[in-house]
């Protein structure tokens, strides 16, 4: 599991290896107007929540950082990036296994619900891969080339062969 979530946020390494903090910050594009970097610090939010309550076995996924030089600034986003993935090889398999209770607000109020430290990692690990499709339609509006070919796909989404 660590070594999948790992591989796909090193996806979003690379991207913001490649990009200037203009490109990371710029919110011109609709019909959302977020940028890059608020996409690239929520899907580290997510993960930086889990790590956050897991010693506590409560962990709330409204309650993110909301670091704003993690949101307009590479170089804050790549530290972001790496803090999360050291957190990540921190893990050892039994605890994929320990209960933690989750909460979150779904739009009516806030929910809790027991989760396994495996299923929450599973849903950050989805919602980031979300995200990274909502963060290619940006790049594509900015003329930014993918990071790869697989860069915000899902590995069970079927891919259309490309007719040569």
């Amino acid at each position: 599991m660590i070594a999948a979530i790992d591989k796909n946020l090193q996806r979003g390494i690379k991207l913001l290896e490649a990009i200037s903090d203009e490109q990371y910050s710029d919110t011109s594009i609709p019909p959302y107007y977020s940028s890059i970097g608020a996409n690239m610090r929520h899907i580290l939010d997510v993960f930086a929540c889990i790590f956050n309550g897991l010693n506590k076995k409560c962990v709330d996924f409204s309650d993110r950082e909301r670091n704003q030089l993690a949101e307009q600034k590479t170089a804050h986003g790549i530290a972001y990036f790496k803090e999360v993935i050291e957190q990540l090889y921190c893990l050892e398999a039994e605890d994929f296994d320990i209960i933690i209770s989750v909460t979150d607000d779904l739009g009516a109020g806030k929910v809790t619900a027991n989760y396994t430290l495996g299923s929450a990692l599973i849903q950050a690990h989805s919602h980031a891969i979300h995200h990274f499709a909502s963060i290619g339609f940006i790049i594509n509006q900015l003329g930014i080339e993918l990071p790869d070919a697989d860069f915000g796909y899902n590995p069970t989404t079927p891919k259309k062969e490309l007719v040569k």
